[in-house]
């Protein structure tokens, strides 16, 4: 890379950590159990609005994993979310009413309670309907992996997002609070996936799926990417530059080969096809607060998104993750 163009990202992460120093003040604590954070504690942090039925299942999943503490911004949600969030003794909670779009899709909101409190710890970014799936992920815990991680000097860990969906209507079996969604969105795709490497950030950029074929097909290139970098050893110069999917420095975004996989990789399982999206799809489509002016749920809304079917002939049903092992989905790269 030339001098210039190292300068200038240098700038540019300069310009994002002080919006994120600015825009902290947008956030109002609830309940900030920071204080409760060990020096090796693993961390997740998150941006919520709206999703109280999700939350049992999530935070009953994430601290089986091996989650220490989660700190979570609420978006302004009237269905009762922050007082669910406010009463978890792991949970460190802010609130605000400003802008998502304003804030970067809350990126810059994030940025700051990662600088904050998560310099020095591993720290797991992720919304709602995201599940963190690796190598091993049944009998070993996160700490297994960021253990392993941390021995070989590695920074930051990739997991590309995997739609997940029911066979059948989103919207024909009802999603029960504190209920696992992959009882119920057990298929994905595992091909129709596009792979290209962005040459100003160096990281892979990954499209297709199911949304892609089913509301992006005349135009792909407008189909959600699915390229993340969740899982951070936290620094305070580090920055999230545009949701999780790349970083700066520029060096955390190089997590696979030029092929794709062959290091160490997991996915996020994305239960976000659930009876629960219609109503996620017109209040977002109506708020117009997501990248593009609401773009991806305004194509979700043109639909009845409750009778919309992604299942296919080609669809596979999830078994475990030596199933996406085989399909080259995620690697176990040189973990034995």
């Amino acid at each position: 890379m030339r001098v210039w163009e190292r300068y200038r990202l240098r700038l540019t992460r300069k310009r994002l950590r002080f919006r994120a120093f600015r825009k902290r003040r947008e956030l109002t604590p609830v309940k900030d159990r920071s204080g409760q954070i060990g020096r090796q504690a693993i961390l997740l942090f998150s941006t919520v609005r709206n999703e109280r039925p999700r939350l049992p299942f999530f935070l009953t999943y994430y601290r089986t994993l091996g989650i220490n503490h989660f700190l979570i911004v609420d978006n302004g949600s009237d269905d009762g979310t922050a007082d669910y969030l406010a009463a978890q003794p792991d949970v460190s909670l802010w609130t605000t009413r400003r802008s998502y779009q304003k804030a970067r899709f809350g990126v810059d909101w994030m940025n700051h309670l990662l600088r904050r409190h998560g310099t020095g710890h591993w720290a797991l970014t992720v919304d709602v309907d995201e599940f963190l799936t690796y190598p091993y992920c049944d009998t070993r815990p996160i700490r297994a992996l960021t253990d392993w991680l941390d021995s070989y000097g590695v920074r930051s860990f990739p997991a590309m997002l995997l739609d997940m969906y029911p066979k059948g209507p989103v919207g024909a079996r009802t999603y029960a609070e504190g209920q696992n969604p992959f009882e119920i969105a057990d298929h994905f795709d595992s091909g129709n996936y596009m792979i290209s490497r962005n040459p100003q950030y160096g990281n892979l950029w990954i499209q297709g799926g199911p949304r892609a074929r089913t509301y992006f097909a005349n135009a792909p290139e407008n189909a959600p990417a699915l390229n993340k970098i969740p899982l951070v050893k936290w620094h305070r110069t580090y920055t999230y530059v545009n949701s999780t999917h790349m970083l700066l420095p520029r060096g955390l975004n190089q997590t696979f080969d030029t092929d794709g996989g062959e290091m160490t990789s997991g996915c996020l399982m994305h239960a976000k096809f659930l009876s629960l999206f219609p109503v996620k799809v017109q209040e977002e489509a109506a708020r117009r607060e997501h990248f593009g002016q609401s773009r991806e749920y305004r194509a979700y809304a043109a639909d009845d998104a409750a009778s919309v079917d992604f299942w296919c002939p080609f669809s596979e049903k999830f078994i475990n993750w030596r199933q996406l092992e085989i399909l080259g989905l995620i690697s176990k790269g040189s973990w034995a």
